[in-house]
């Protein structure tokens, strides 16, 4: 028995049991099966081990597990031996529903349930036994859901943008594990090709399979069996290298099915980090920030066109490496053309709206923020710089662009404090606004003469995205249709 399974803790007077769980059900069933095979009582067992029959009780109630030397006399006392009492296997099927049911009754899940567990005796029948444990599964199936309801979505993604700042949004494993990845197919510098993702893919063990029938709940899908990544057939060479390596990620950062909504949202983090550190290698992206930073041109289309990535990829990249490495305390954000936030990240103390709980995904972005005054200019090949005043306090410095998605367009800002500009191309800009949001004054509430002419005559119709009245994708990988990838991953297995 392992640690794992084992939980130490009080040690009672006679100093030879203490309380556990996991195998010791196992354990007292062996026992108990054991005595009753050789016709013994309980207390005809205790009297042979010099120890009280209650004692005796709790261990083959699995309540308590003997220490070494009472197991040995046990072990005697029944004929047999300390090895086979510690056998993992339950002596036979009744014993292993009777465990079964009993590890179900000490869970957390059914203990957050409230009501009392149901006594496992002789008279209990089997099919009292299945209908018992078959019930607990369901409630466990509807807990494990319950992870992805958007309170505990909101309260996982909150927690995982703590750990993030904490950190400066680096992560040196993942950095170690990019520079190996590049390292073992020999890459020597510059834009990272699709051949050298192709090498590492092959290095892994798998091969690239693009298919016009990729299930539409994904941006790829491996096939562990058998070695492959499915990727779709209408993505560009060159777009297909952060696919590839987010689905690669799982296999080098040894992930597992998501237990929970927070397991989820971390093996995408880490996805994603893992894609931007070998596409942006640590050591070149670096040598290039400190000589921008050097001349004070820091710039995320410099950083974007040196490696041939995307301008949100160089953007999330920078500020992978600008605390760490730069000394720069930064801000990220992604925002709709709604004013929708889609992704944030800060730890230069900028205030980000958010809800009551601290969630800022689905916050609106005030109108006179960088990353919506940009969607009003005419010039969208170049960035756009702004400086913007906060009520809240301070003032900062953001230089933002808009792109297409299919959702529409959205806008990526990088953003410092006022005094970390000198390092950054574009404070010179005299574009300035000023925010006093969440005060709805600033430019959510219409001035009084507009209000006073219209309200009462208009009668808009909302644009309610169906998302919004959704509950949350649930499932072990959250918005996956599972049945439809695994008639796809046979499909194209018997196709092959």
């Amino acid at each position: 028995m392992t640690s794992q399974q084992i939980s130490p803790g009080r040690v009672d007077t006679a100093g030879e049991e203490s309380e556990v769980a996991g195998d010791a059900l196992t354990l007292g069933r062996r026992i108990r099966a054991r005595r009753t095979r050789l016709g013994m009582t309980l207390e005809q067992l205790a009297a042979a081990v010099d120890r009280a029959p209650s004692q005796l009780s709790a261990i083959e109630n699995g309540r308590r597990e003997p220490r070494l030397p009472l197991l040995r006399s046990l072990a005697q006392a029944l004929g047999s031996t300390v090895d086979e009492l510690l056998l993992d296997e339950a002596p036979d099927e009744r014993a292993a529903l009777e465990i079964a049911v009993e590890r179900a009754q000490r869970g957390a899940v059914f203990r957050t349930l409230g009501i009392p567990p149901i006594r496992v005796s002789k008279a209990t029948s089997d099919d009292t036994l299945r209908t018992v444990l078959g019930l607990h599964r369901e409630v466990e199936r509807l807990h494990g859901e319950r992870a992805a309801t958007p309170e505990e979505a909101r309260r996982a993604n909150t927690e995982l943008r703590a750990q993030m700042r904490v950190a400066g949004n680096y992560f040196a494993d993942l950095e170690r594990e990019a520079v190996a990845l590049l390292e073992s197919v020999g890459y020597a510098g510059g834009p990272v090709s699709q051949q050298v993702i192709s090498s590492i893919a092959e290095r892994l063990g798998f091969s690239l399979h693009y298919v016009s029938d990729l299930p539409h709940s994904t941006r790829s899908v491996i096939d562990r069996r058998n070695g492959r990544v499915y990727l779709g057939s209408g993505l560009p060479s060159r777009d297909a290298r952060a696919p590839i390596l987010r689905a690669l990620a799982s296999l080098v950062c040894g992930h597992e099915e998501p237990r929970s909504y927070g397991d989820f949202l971390r093996q995408r983090v880490e996805a994603n980090y893992l894609a931007g550190a070998v596409l942006l290698p640590e050591a070149s992206a670096v040598d290039l920030l400190s000589e921008a930073k050097r001349q004070r041109q820091i710039s995320m289309e410099d950083l974007r066109d040196a490696f041939a990535v995307s301008y949100e990829m160089a953007a999330h990249r920078f500020t992978n490496l600008a605390t760490e490495r730069l000394g720069l305390q930064v801000h990220f954000m992604k925002a709709h053309e709604s004013g929708t936030l889609i992704k944030a990240y800060e730890n230069d103390g900028v205030r980000f709206p958010s809800d009551a709980l601290g969630n800022l995904e689905g916050s609106t972005v005030c109108r006179n923020w960088t990353a919506r005054t940009v969607f009003g200019q005419p010039d969208r090949f170049n960035p756009w710089y702004q400086y913007t005043d906060m009520a809240s306090g301070g003032t900062y410095w953001c230089t933002s662009r808009v792109e297409k998605a299919k959702e529409g367009l959205y806008s990526v800002s990088v953003g410092v404090r006022f005094e970390d500009v000198r390092w950054f191309r574009g404070r010179e800009t005299h574009h300035r606004t000023r925010s006093n949001c969440p005060d709805e004054r600033c430019c959510r509430r219409a001035s009084d003469d507009l209000a006073g002419k219209w309200q009462g005559a208009a009668w808009p119709e909302a644009a309610t995205p169906t998302s919004l009245l959704a509950a949350l994708p649930t499932g072990t990988f959250p918005g996956v249709d599972a049945h439809e990838v695994y008639e796809f991953l046979e499909a194209h297995e018997l196709g092959r």
